[in-house]
């Protein structure tokens, strides 16, 4: 069977499949992205989430700051998360002018702080509110398609009933994590649902994007083939290495030395475009990633967490390589 019609815009110019790189907190900053641009592209990027209520209030300027991006990393998403359709509208529009490719909602993210808002995963538990939010983010996109992120259910397997609400609407994408928001990340992700999912959008424009446990590229390869997915989505696999989108360089063959002058590129990236609004500590996860699998690391890893500063991150990198080459 062949869907009715295309999605909008960049959608059906993808090859099949395609990899994207999940919307992650404090993780795929416009910083870290950058990193990944450079060193192994995904065939689309998602920024980090960014709150509609807040773009729609006096934390404007800061959270617009969220949504920068370069042109290296187009086709690029901007992912948002509301629980009120007019801040929905109006945050579309921004999007829009901002050159965005498209523009995703929200509604998978377990967080506590984004539930009490009845956005994020709480909306599997409110439909008629999550049909109102894409409609008001369809009607203020125009041509800017509009796609959705997601669980399986809240507390149990609801893709029966929540799926198709989603689909009816008519979305140009759709991506599904394998597990419910109950299950948080504590039991592997199960891609047979990714399958049934498939064929629950068989008949519509929707591409289905499957998220949860990809391990690396030939991993996401054999489940787009097992699922029919069309488009897989890589998280914390990305952790500690921008090159795993690049199908010619495998992490281990990549020097110690390569890894740790890109840490400190990162960290440089992150001090000029964000270090005015995000604090330092927010790196400290990407030392833990990028610092690990050889002789020294633990130690290395230690002296990086103590640090408060790019200087500092760079000074430690740089005694440490002296030290492994006999200098």
């Amino acid at each position: 069977m062949t869907k009715e019609k295309k999605p909008k815009g960049f959608w059906s110019k993808l090859p099949k499949p395609f990899f994207a790189l999940a919307p992650m907190s404090d993780v795929t900053d416009v910083a870290f992205r950058n990193i990944i641009a450079k060193n192994g592209k995904p065939d689309v990027f998602w920024t980090e989430f960014v709150s509609c209520d807040g773009i729609c209030s006096s934390g404007e300027e800061i959270l617009l700051r969220d949504l920068e991006y370069s042109k290296e990393e187009k086709p690029i998403v901007a992912q948002i998360f509301s629980s009120n359709p007019d801040n929905v509208y109006k945050t579309v529009k921004i999007i829009k002018k901002l050159g965005f490719d498209g523009v995703d909602i929200n509604m998978g993210c377990p967080d506590r702080s984004i539930e009490k808002q009845g956005a994020g995963a709480s909306l599997m538990k409110n439909p008629k509110l999550a049909v109102e939010i894409i409609q008001a983010a369809q009607e203020a996109s125009g041509d800017l398609p509009v796609s959705v992120k997601t669980r399986i259910g809240y507390d149990r397997d609801e893709i029966d009933e929540w799926i198709p609400t989603l689909l009816e609407t008519g979305l140009d994408a759709l991506t599904v994590h394998a597990r419910t928001k109950k299950e948080m990340s504590s039991v592997p992700a199960n891609w047979n649902h990714i399958t049934r999912v498939v064929k629950l959008a068989l008949n519509t424009k929707t591409i289905i994007i499957g998220n949860g446990d990809v391990k690396s590229l030939e991993d996401g390869y054999k489940k787009a083939k097992e699922t029919g997915a069309e488009g897989i989505m890589v998280g914390r696999a990305i952790f500690g290495n921008p090159w795993f989108f690049n199908p010619n360089i495998s992490l281990e063959d990549i020097p110690i030395e390569t890894r740790l002058n890109t840490l400190i590129e990162h960290t440089k990236i992150f001090d000029k475009k964000l270090g005015d609004i995000k604090n330092f500590a927010v790196m400290k996860k990407h030392f833990a990633s990028y610092v690990v699998g050889f002789d020294g690391a633990k130690e290395l890893r230690m002296k990086l967490m103590g640090t408060n500063k790019v200087e500092e991150v760079e000074e430690v990198i740089t005694t440490f390589l002296k030290k492994i080459k006999g200098i």
